[in-house]
């Protein structure tokens, strides 16, 4: 993983690069309170979204509140910033559920519209 300030993580939490396993994704967003996701689209996510646009960030609601989000937010952030081309800054996008908005708001992130808009296929 990249440099993420690992002082800024609770003692016993490490920062593993790379995607939860299927079960523990569709689990995770489950249990934290995230729009559900099948097997199959959890699948997709490692092979598809992981430059520019953030698919998926949850924390088990036993482990919030320790700053694991911000942490894992910044690792992320700084792995597209190292990686995107050296010419511009990188586009950045993700859908923010409610309990994740605090989390990108503090982080740099503002509602897109009226300039774009969010859409999804229902």
């Amino acid at each position: 993983m990249v440099s993420s300030d690992k002082e800024s993580l609770p003692p016993g939490y490490i920062l593993h690069d790379g995607f939860p396993s299927v079960p523990e994704y569709v689990h995770l967003r489950s249990a934290a309170g995230l729009s559900p996701k099948t097997p199959s689209q959890a699948a997709a996510i490692p092979t598809g979204s992981w430059y520019f646009h953030i698919a998926d960030m949850a924390v088990h609601p036993d482990h919030q509140k320790r700053g694991l989000g911000d942490a894992v937010l910044k690792a992320l952030l700084a792995k597209i910033k190292q990686d995107a081309p050296a010419d511009g800054e990188p586009y950045v996008s993700l859908l923010a559920d409610g309990p994740g908005r605090p989390l990108y708001v503090k982080n740099g992130f503002v509602e897109s519209a009226p300039e774009s808009l969010g859409m999804i296929l229902k």
